[in-house]
């Protein structure tokens, strides 16, 4: 072998070992317990809610530059997904949904704790639900708290239970 190759063959061969003998990676102590992937738990729906839909999921994405984007799919009894995604800074300012606007057309956020983040949710300008996530201790559950009113123009809260899948 020539020079070359071998001083070549020598530097590919521990980034190989490196790669190819790598741990998966674990989050970092001061990434957010948010972060990742979140499934409704259908069997703790509020009596309140009426037909419950077939499968809710949340992910939460950290962008990059202070940004987080949210997805989520909601899937009807039929199988037709109603998709919706928001980027945005945790700053509390306004920011325009994409996808599915059926419920609102932009959203705001807010984390006054790690585990705590509110989210203030508008169409056509008008406040539509506030919505407040908190995950649990263990990072297993996501709590969401969900205030709006009704029909008659009164008040409720309804919580949601999430545990995560990724």
């Amino acid at each position: 072998m020539p020079h070359s190759q071998s001083r070549f063959a020598a530097l590919l061969l521990p980034a190989a070992l490196l790669i190819g003998g790598a741990a998966p990676a674990r989050p970092t102590p001061d990434a957010s317990p948010f972060l990742g992937t979140w499934e409704l738990d259908l069997s703790r729906m509020p009596d309140s809610y009426g037909p419950p839909p077939k499968r809710v999921t949340f992910t939460f994405r950290d962008v990059g530059a202070g940004q987080w984007r949210t997805e989520i799919d909601i899937t009807a009894p039929d199988d037709s997904v109603r998709h919706s995604a928001v980027q945005y800074r945790r700053d509390g300012r306004m920011v325009p949904g994409e996808g599915d606007t059926g419920e609102a057309d932009s959203a705001a956020f807010l984390s006054p704790a790690p585990n705590v983040l509110v989210m203030g949710l508008a169409k056509n300008r008008t406040l539509g639900a506030v919505r407040t996530y908190v995950i649990s201790a263990d990072g297993r559950e996501m709590t969401e708290s969900a205030a709006n009113v009704d029909e008659t123009g009164a008040p409720f809260v309804r919580s949601f239970h999430f545990r995560r899948i990724r």
